[in-house]
């Protein structure tokens, strides 16, 4: 089951079922949003258990919202071998840095986003003015409960603005956290149907002028820590009252030579969920 967050005919935040290429809405109960529905110790039942609005609408033509309401955002970084390497040819002072975090029992986990940084399918993504070497960061998306229980899985895109990070690692929140940082959708597929990591192919497409100027792709099971490991020591003396999103890293890293430039349309693809596309814009 996936589920979407969008606007109704009416403007009004809603949430559907996604079926094939067209959202069924639904009403909300005596649910307040979204989170408060994957709060619930079943989500599928609960979503089962709510009435069909009646409103039905093409996929292509749904208002999409990302699908959070009042969690943070947090990400793990070097979590594959092509990131650790990446963030090592970033700055030859933090390499040993990068390489210890990669092999070291504590991951690197940093705060991402406030609900109003994020951006869903359709929107725009920012490039900071001051940076000069920005990149997508392809990821999959943890949808976490309160109590911490990975209840589905969507599409996330972890800004970065590599040349910041690279100057100073004490510049990462410089570099990761900014109006527009992160894309977060185009919806959730809930856990029990999401495909096993081994079969969770990850794919970066960026088009410029209409032509495509960088692809490359991945599978989850590249990743060197388990879902699990990456959420536990997030909660480490951490609690989330409305529950979180957890980025769980990136395997895909343009090259040294590859920044984006405003006008880019980057899609992400991972089975299982679809695609999030963005524009990006500057300024």
């Amino acid at each position: 089951m996936q589920i979407a967050k969008l606007l109704n005919s009416s403007n009004k935040p809603s949430i559907a079922i996604v079926n094939g290429d067209h959202l069924e809405l639904l009403e909300w109960g005596s649910f307040p949003d979204l989170s408060s529905v994957l709060a619930t110790s079943n989500p599928a039942e609960t979503i089962r258990g709510l009435r069909p609005t009646g409103e039905r609408v093409a996929v292509a033509d749904a208002k999409l919202l990302p699908p959070i309401d009042a969690q943070e955002v947090w990400a793990a970084g070097v979590t594959y071998k092509r990131s650790q390497t990446a963030r090592m040819e970033e700055s030859e002072a933090a390499a040993s840095c990068y390489d210890r975090v990669y092999n070291s029992p504590r991951p690197e986990i940093f705060f991402k986003a406030t609900p109003h940084r994020v951006r869903g399918n359709g929107q725009a993504l920012r490039i900071r003015k001051d940076a000069t070497w920005n990149v997508p960061e392809p990821e999959l998306a943890l949808v976490l409960s309160p109590d911490l229980r990975i209840v589905g899985y969507t599409i996330g895109n972890d800004m970065s603005s590599r040349d910041i990070e690279g100057d100073n690692p004490l510049y990462l929140p410089q570099a990761k956290m900014y109006n527009e940082c992160c894309g977060l959708g185009p919806w959730i597929t809930l856990a029990e149907d999401m495909p096993s990591r081994e079969k969770t192919d990850i794919s970066l497409s960026i088009v410029r002028s209409g032509k495509e100027v960088f692809a490359q792709g991945t599978r989850a099971s590249e990743m060197a820590r388990t879902f699990d490991d990456l959420v536990q020591w997030l909660g480490r003396d951490n609690s989330f009252p409305a529950g979180a999103f957890l980025l769980t890293g990136t395997g895909i890293v343009p090259n040294s030579d590859f920044t984006l430039n405003p006008g880019d349309t980057v899609s992400i693809t991972i089975s299982g969920i679809g695609t999030l596309v963005n524009t990006i814009v500057q300024g």
